[in-house]
């Protein structure tokens, strides 16, 4: 199956101040999710966030925040946004595919996702746009979300197949504005 701009919502999990210095990698992963918002931004695929309990954690990670224009912002406090509620009324719901990035990959984007696969929902994470503390417990959690039938994916994989063709102004814009410098 093939991500479609049309049917996708990108899911931000729990980018927050607070958490991202612990991840391994964590301006790679703050970096490359910027960056997948930016292209979402660009082709009007929705973007929702979540924080897990932002009193503790703090708030979304101001770069990342500065470039999500218009997304539905959630809190929650249980691991998975699916177990908490708190995808309900947004573009989550309303969207057959969802694109998941974000921290924890082996807590709360790995609830996340088995819950929204549970659903019936398509779902793809980003496997350079999460990350964990320790870079074993992101290992595994890719593969365990593979085994339950997630795709695994890279975010130049989502631009490419949310534009489908090269010969759009489209293409030409975010060829030039992401993909070649990046």
């Amino acid at each position: 199956m093939l991500m479609t701009a049309d049917k996708s919502v990108l899911l931000v999990v729990d980018v927050q101040e607070r958490l991202l210095p612990a991840i391994h990698d964590g301006e790679a992963v703050l970096a490359n999710c910027i960056w997948l918002a930016g292209v979402a931004h660009r082709l009007r695929v929705p973007v929702v966030v979540s924080e897990q309990y932002p009193a503790g954690l703090g708030p979304t990670a101001a770069p990342l925040k500065a470039v999500l224009d218009g997304a539905h912002c959630v809190d929650k406090t249980h691991f998975s946004c699916v177990s908490d509620c708190c995808l309900a009324g947004t573009e989550v719901e309303a969207r057959r595919q969802v694109i998941v990035i974000g921290t924890e990959a082996h807590v709360c984007v790995l609830q996340t996702v088995l819950e929204l696969r549970w659903q019936g929902k398509e779902v793809f994470v980003v496997a350079d746009a999460v990350g964990s503390r320790k870079p074993a417990d992101k290992e595994l959690a890719l593969a365990r979300m593979r085994a339950h039938g997630v795709e695994i994916v890279s975010r130049e994989m989502v631009a490419f197949e949310w534009l489908k063709r090269s010969a759009t102004a489209q293409f030409r814009e975010i060829n030039q504005d992401f993909i070649r410098d990046n």
